[in-house]
């Protein structure tokens, strides 16, 4: 048997998709859903289904601020992307 190198970290990899999303929890994100809508805020939670809880929240639409909440649950099968809106 010949000496391989060892297996990745079952962890997430760093620059990996699962590595952003947990480093932008308590962040201020810009959520897109499918509809084109924006919704600005501050990530509070996120599961696995992509099921997103923001506080905060502006609604954004046409590049027009057009709601304010202040929470806001978005169901992941909406969710196209989220980004970061400040540094990480």
């Amino acid at each position: 048997m010949s000496s391989a190198s060892p297996e990745p970290d079952a962890g997430a990899a760093a620059g990996s998709p699962s590595e952003f999303l947990k480093n932008i929890v308590g962040k201020r994100v810009k959520v897109r859903i499918g509809s084109g809508v924006d919704y600005h805020g501050l990530l509070t939670c996120l599961d696995g289904y992509m099921n997103v809880a923001l506080e905060e929240t502006e609604e954004w639409a046409g590049g027009r601020k057009t709601a304010e909440y202040g929470d806001c649950f978005l169901r992941g099968n909406n969710v196209l992307y989220i980004s970061a809106l400040e540094d990480l």
